[in-house]
């Protein structure tokens, strides 16, 4: 009978290999320096840090992925291009150094991207490396820092480095159409939002809801531009019109006094301000908020709507007509909207205009009516234009005679305050019992610019 090899010899050998394995792996690796025979120096140094400074560029650091070396070129080569300097330049210019150029994004919010170029000497291909693109995109994970150590002052400085980004530098060969093709792409780029507004349009019109489909139109019929066309057909007929020299005089210091839509000639206070024309048609839809707490029989809470609001609600459960307080419950949801339009640019009642939610169609019209395009915030006068809109609908909610002192409150104004904006729209003050109502005679009757007042003695 043969013998066999107990089990437990292999299982040691195996174990010694396993260590013999880990020890290797355990030894410190020597530095090339001392394996040439260099000397070996130990010192301490002084560590510094650097941060980034706004005044001051960071370093840039890049690599090229090949490993290529842009300063190394072919003997043969290199001693053509040294040939050629010294016949052009002279001897003494010998640099064969890549030329390095940094780009920086001067557009609005983009001013960190950056982009480096490497063009070696000799050679009709850049090197090209951005931290927005391609590797520099993925996920940053680590921080990165450059050292450099002073030998002489034994001192390590550890600087960070440009948007904490190390530049993937990429080969592209030199010529029109590539520069063409860049420059095409940065074009798209900047494009994108505008493609993307109109690829989500599209996308809408075939698989929106019935409500984003409606909320889509609307949006657009407020954008849409008018038909160069009918342009031109108006542009003649306002050219056969003769104009009014004394009209076109008043009708710029309406203009100056910023009111809402009226007609001069209107023999009824009602169409002297149409209210179709404040409260557009496709904007009674989105105002039902009052009258379907009405319909529940739910309470209007006193700090979600203004004081001028909840001190009528009483009239509308008065109204028997679902036409007209339906009408009328929508005047008051207006108002509420152009009451905390007004608290959101305000420090001290931004508070109040927290929670409210306005329509994305009525917001959108009230940004275009009383902010400036650029700022997004109101001026004097379209705040001015904003309160006249407050104070017509006012108005029509009173049935053209309505005590100033609720909305005063609403607007953080004193009564006397809005006076001058009550006789702007053509108002008269009249006092009865200690108390003082606002009416609006007809025809219209503006004050004039240069009119001052008397003052009774």
């Amino acid at each position: 009978m043969e013998e066999q090899e107990p089990p437990s010899t292999k299982s040691r050998s195996k174990k010694s290999k396993k260590r013999n394995r880990e020890g290797k792996l355990q030894q410190p690796i020597e530095p090339m320096s001392q394996n040439l025979g260099a000397k070996k120096e130990n010192f301490q140094v002084k560590i510094q840090l650097f941060q980034d400074q706004p005044n001051k560029i960071p370093p840039l650091v890049a690599y090229f992925p090949s490993g290529y070396n842009p300063c190394k070129t072919d003997p043969q080569t290199r001693q053509e291009e040294e040939e050629e300097e010294e016949e052009e330049e002279g001897p003494d210019n010998k640099s064969n150094q890549p030329r390095v150029k940094v780009y920086r994004n001067m557009a609005q919010r983009k001013t960190n991207r950056l982009q480096v170029v490497v063009s070696p000497s000799g050679s009709n291909v850049d090197f090209v490396g951005s931290n927005y693109s391609g590797e520099a995109a993925a996920a940053q994970v680590c921080k990165y820092s450059l050292g450099v150590l002073d030998r002489e002052t034994r001192t390590l400085k550890i600087i960070p480095i440009a948007s904490n980004k190390i530049f993937r530098l990429e080969p592209r060969v030199r010529s029109s159409e590539t520069a063409n093709k860049d420059v095409s792409s940065s074009v798209k780029s900047e494009l994108t939002t505008e493609d993307k507004e109109d690829k989500m349009g599209e996308l809408t019109a075939l698989y929106g809801t019935k409500k984003d489909r409606k909320k889509r139109k609307d949006l657009n019929n407020l954008k849409k531009e008018v038909d160069p066309e009918s342009q031109k057909s108006l542009d003649e007929k306002i050219e056969q019109v003769a104009f009014n020299k004394e009209a076109l005089g008043n009708t710029s210091a309406l203009v100056a006094r910023n009111i809402p839509p009226h007609d001069c000639s209107a023999t009824t206070p009602v169409e002297a301000y149409p209210l179709d024309k404040i409260i557009l048609k496709g904007d009674w839809e989105f105002l039902g908020d009052i009258y379907g707490l009405l319909e529940v029989g739910a309470e209007v809470a006193s700090n979600a709507y203004p004081t001028f609001v909840c001190n009528r609600i009483n009239k509308l459960e008065g109204i028997q007509d679902e036409t007209e307080k339906r009408k009328l419950s929508c005047v008051f949801s207006f108002i509420t909207h152009l009451v905390k339009f007004n608290d959101q640019f305000s420090m001290d009642r931004v508070a109040s205009a927290k929670g409210h939610k306005i329509p994305s169609i009525i917001r959108q019209r009230f940004f275009t009516m009383f902010t400036d395009p650029g700022l997004r915030k109101p001026s004097r006068d379209q705040i001015n234009l904003l309160i006249s809109y407050v104070l017509v609908l006012t108005l029509h909610a009173d049935g053209f005679r309505t005590d100033p002192s609720d909305i005063a409150k609403d607007l953080r104004m004193s009564s006397i305050g809005l006076r001058p904006h009550f006789e702007n729209l053509g108002c008269k003050l009249v006092r009865e019992n200690n108390s003082i109502f606002t009416t609006l005679p007809v025809p219209l009757k503006f004050p004039s610019e240069n009119l001052k007042r008397q003052r009774k003695r």
